[in-house]
């Protein structure tokens, strides 16, 4: 088991967790996630690790309630203990001195996009952060990007906070604007993974995303989690969960992670709130 050493609220059902994790604290790089159960008969969800401390021992891990075991977790407080934590997995995102860096975070995406992007910066990258969310309770980490990139444009979809619009519509700015951008990583819901895939595309701006599909051993053994890639049947927990945005196949993508909306349906009649959360978007590899 895991010992919770800390829980804090980043914004609504969003939680950030720092967690007794020696092992993998030791072990991880920025890119690669954990698979957890809340409990023995618990489901398996994968979940990036936002942050680790080695010399401590701990990791941490941001969670977005929106199925019925993510609920769980968010239950639980610093003193309690996850009953298992597997990690870490999926190989780590591609780090050196590339110039410019655009990192992308859209809604809890930001705590998969943060790690890489302090990354980039101790690499010696000019690392730019442009976040959204659907209001100004649901933009996050911030005061911690800014502490780690040159410039940082929050925005919203309701125009609370920073600029009145989708993160895509900062990326247009800026490269309307002249920017030289050697690269981009967007990380978010696969309508906003897919839109920035398409602005990079017509600029010939080499760009990843991290993919969260249905996952289930984190091993590659049960290939729930395959995602097509240039054409080649790929797997995200193994072969990701990061690859090039111009060669995913989001059609795809989308379709298979609605696979099991009616078992979710069922399953919230039964119980609230409940989903099959290691389909979900919120967070994960």
């Amino acid at each position: 088991m895991n010992r919770i050493l800390e829980t804090r609220e980043l914004a609504p059902s969003v939680t950030y967790f720092r967690v007794e994790a020696a092992k993998i604290a030791r072990k991880r790089k920025a890119g690669q996630f954990v698979i957890i159960r809340v409990a023995d008969d618990g489901e398996r969800i994968p979940l990036t690790i936002a942050d680790a401390d080695p010399d401590a021992g701990w990791v941490a891990i941001i969670v977005q309630a929106v199925g019925r075991t993510t609920a769980l977790l968010n239950q639980l407080k610093a003193g309690d203990f996850i009953h298992d934590m597997a990690g870490p997995l999926g190989m780590p995102s591609e780090v050196e001195l590339f110039g410019t860096v655009v990192v992308i975070g859209g809604g809890v995406g930001t705590a998969i996009a943060y790690p890489t992007a302090v990354a980039l910066a101790e690499a010696g990258n000019d690392v730019i952060a442009i976040i959204g969310g659907r209001s100004r309770e649901y933009v996050i980490l911030e005061d911690e990007l800014r502490a780690a990139c040159t410039e940082v444009y929050p925005t919203t979809d309701d125009g609370s906070y920073g600029r009145h619009g989708f993160v895509t519509d900062q990326l247009k700015d800026l490269i309307d604007g002249g920017a030289t951008i050697d690269r981009v990583i967007a990380i978010g819901p696969i309508p906003m993974m897919r839109a920035v895939a398409s602005v990079t595309e017509l600029h010939g701006i080499h760009t990843i995303v991290s993919l969260n599909p249905i996952m289930v051993d984190g091993t590659g053994m049960c290939g729930g989690c395959r995602v097509s890639v240039g054409g080649e049947v790929k797997f995200a927990c193994v072969d990701g969960p990061e690859f090039d945005a111009h060669e995913v196949d989001f059609e795809l993508l989308a379709r298979r992670n609605t696979s099991y909306e009616a078992f979710e349906y069922f399953r919230a009649a039964e119980t609230k709130p409940c989903a099959v959360d290691a389909v979900e978007a919120s967070d994960g590899a």
